[in-house]
């Protein structure tokens, strides 16, 4: 696939500063079932004695939880064709860094944009990097992240 004749057709499909955003909450059962699905008995997910004893003092999600969900609402929000334009999404990489625990029955905001997009002849799409963070009303971000999207227009 040849590059594009004009940016008008990355702006189409992904454009830097694009945003999208998402409130969520956990709730105690969430988080515990979510922890045993994926394997992680770590008592701070479905312990409240053990949570209650520990720094934190309260059930808190695991890290894989709220960056599961991150990933999840990226790959929705860039692959969607809503807007008229039917695109194909392949995640490439995502890194996280975790700045404070999530607790259970807290809104938590999600939210990810789009910092840079460039053309890539070899893998015949989009490159975009996008900065995500989950953020507790008003506090820091609890979690941080960092990803890499490949975005092409959907073949009929």
């Amino acid at each position: 696939m040849d590059m594009p004749l004009a940016d008008t057709e990355a702006t189409a499909l992904i454009r830097v500063g694009e945003t999208c955003e998402r409130q969520i909450r956990f709730t105690r059962d969430d988080i515990a079932a979510f922890a045993r699905l994926t394997g992680d008995s770590n008592p701070l997910h479905h312990d409240v004695q053990a949570a209650q004893r520990a720094r934190h003092g309260e059930i808190i999600a695991s890290g894989q939880q709220t960056t599961a969900m991150m990933i999840g609402m990226a790959a929705s929000h860039f692959s969607r064709s809503d807007d008229g334009e039917a695109r194909e999404l392949l995640c490439l990489n995502f890194n996280f860094a975790f700045k404070a625990p999530v607790f259970a029955e807290q809104d938590l905001l999600v939210h990810w944009r789009v910092a840079s997009v460039e053309w890539n002849a070899t893998l015949g799409g989009w490159l975009a990097h996008v900065d995500g963070r989950a953020t507790v009303r008003n506090a820091h971000p609890s979690v941080v992240g960092r990803g890499t999207l490949l975005v092409k227009a959907a073949t009929p």
